[in-house]
């Protein structure tokens, strides 16, 4: 028996196969990362060579959900469009129904619970995105005040919160580490906008023009112009280069 033509039948050793199928279509998707801040969230993705005459506004990895939610994705575009609709469509519902905005972890489940249907019913298939959702959710440590926070859901439809996460991208794994080696507690803006680009320098070519980098504060996003960006991968470029010649000279003297 063929074990991946049928998307409810497991494999004897226990695997779905069209859900792997949907989860190597976001490794062969853009990268995409968000890296939790003291008083934000930056999401940053790499974007990929656009046909000259093609309209760049018109391809976006970072949308808005609702007023205090901003998702980023990585893997099928068209996938990523319904989903993202089913999602407004919820955080309206809400707001009609409880007249306030739904929280981070509530649309973050409302996600996952959506991609887990496409993957136990026949006529269906697993939508191939994964995400990082964004937002500020009330501190559930007794403090009542605000926080940032990060959330990232899969095809598989599980969801769980993250300090920094990569998503998508041959390289997903190199930059995983690479975050948990960088990562710091309560960074501020400067220094998430920094580590992104940095990580995200691992995987693109051209700088700054294949950037689109986020910042999710409590009073709405800011999306970078790609004036700023340049600015920070030249800034992190010089570094880069200080570092070489103080270890050439550092061996030089031995």
């Amino acid at each position: 028996m063929s074990y991946d033509r049928a998307i409810t039948v497991f494999s004897p050793d226990g695997h779905l196969f069209q859900v792997e199928y949907a989860m190597e279509a976001v490794r062969r998707g853009s990268t995409a990362i968000g890296i939790k801040a003291k008083d934000c969230v930056v999401l940053a993705v790499e974007r990929r060579a656009l046909a000259k005459l093609q309209d760049p506004r018109t391809i976006r990895k970072i949308v808005p959900i609702d007023d205090n939610t901003t998702l980023a994705f990585s893997g099928l575009t068209a996938d990523a469009r319904v989903l993202i609709h089913k999602a407004r469509l919820e955080a309206q519902s809400y707001r009609l129904t409880c007249e306030d905005s739904p929280s981070i972890e509530y649309l973050a489940r409302f996600i996952a619970r959506t991609q887990q249907k496409y993957t136990q019913r026949g006529g269906v298939r697993p939508f191939g995105i994964a995400s990082l959702i964004a937002g500020f959710d009330l501190d559930h440590k007794g403090s009542g005040e605000m926080k940032p926070v990060l959330y990232q859901s899969d095809p598989a439809g599980t969801h769980s919160r993250w300090n920094a996460q990569v998503i998508g991208g041959r390289n997903a794994k190199s930059l995983r580490e690479f975050l948990e080696k960088n990562y710091q507690q309560d960074m501020d803006e400067k220094a998430a906008v920094k580590l992104g680009v940095q990580a995200l320098l691992e995987v693109v070519d051209s700088g700054a023009k294949n950037m689109e980098i986020c910042v999710v504060k409590q009073d709405g996003k800011t999306v970078m112009a790609e004036s700023d960006v340049e600015e920070v991968v030249t800034e992190i470029e010089k570094e880069i280069e200080e570092s070489k010649k103080s270890k050439q000279g550092s061996s030089g003297d031995e």
